[in-house]
């Protein structure tokens, strides 16, 4: 599989996303800096966690305008594979690729603990290898991860199956509507996420419950 990390200033977990890329595909993604206007020959793009532009206006508001966004949204209009963790997924929403939007945490303090996610839909590129149900353990560390829609959209998104995770066993960390931690869109090829998969792929991380999201698209890009 072949995959490339968008780094904007301010990002602070591309480190982490590119280590388990490599780790579970056995390949080197590519580093593509926001400036650039167009995006190499891959499967997967990841916009990955931090605080772009320092959160200025919105979590990733002024990074969904960055000159890389335009070529990230082609991509998607080709099927190809976006990823967005954590301020990714704030980025995607902020342009127009996802539904709904990000806003600060219910109790208006930033969170840095351990969730537990239930896998809602297992028919995307990125869930296809849990189970269906499936409960798993999954960091998170944000302070705008409070997801919200208005009702019209949050009844399309849960009638069309575009919940890809909800937090499980009581452990929201951020009030988000329905308990959604991740939102797929109609396509199904584009993920946002606020839990960090990429921080639970190995044992010294102290466990490999993120590895299966990874698992699942190696797999079936290498099939492809």
């Amino acid at each position: 599989m072949k995959s490339a990390v968008i780094t904007f200033p301010g990002s602070n977990r591309e480190r982490d996303m590119m280590k388990a890329l490599e780790l579970v595909t056995g390949k080197a993604p590519l580093s593509v800096w926001h400036t650039e206007t167009s995006l190499p020959d891959v499967d997967l793009v990841v916009l990955p966690g931090g605080f772009s532009y320092g959160d200025y206006l919105r979590a990733g508001a002024i990074a969904a305008r960055s000159p890389v966004m335009d070529a990230v949204r082609d991509a998607a209009s080709r099927g190809v594979l976006v990823l967005g963790v954590c301020n990714g997924f704030q980025m995607l929403t902020e342009a127009g690729l996802l539904p709904g939007a990000l806003m600060r945490n219910a109790g208006l303090t930033f969170v840095c603990r351990e969730v537990k996610l239930q896998t809602v839909n297992r028919t995307s590129a990125f869930t296809r290898a849990f189970t269906q149900g499936q409960v798993w353990r999954c960091p998170v560390a944000h302070h705008d991860g409070n997801y919200f829609a208005d009702a019209e959209t949050l009844a399309r998104i849960e009638g069309e199956g575009q919940v890809a995770f909800r937090y499980a066993d009581g452990t929201n960390p951020n009030g988000s509507v329905n308990h959604i931690a991740g939102v797929l869109n109609a396509r199904g090829n584009v993920l946002g996420m606020m839990p960090h998969p990429e921080n639970l792929v190995e044992p010294l991380q102290g466990g490999i419950d993120g590895r299966t999201l990874f698992e699942g698209v190696a797999g079936l890009t290498e099939a492809a």
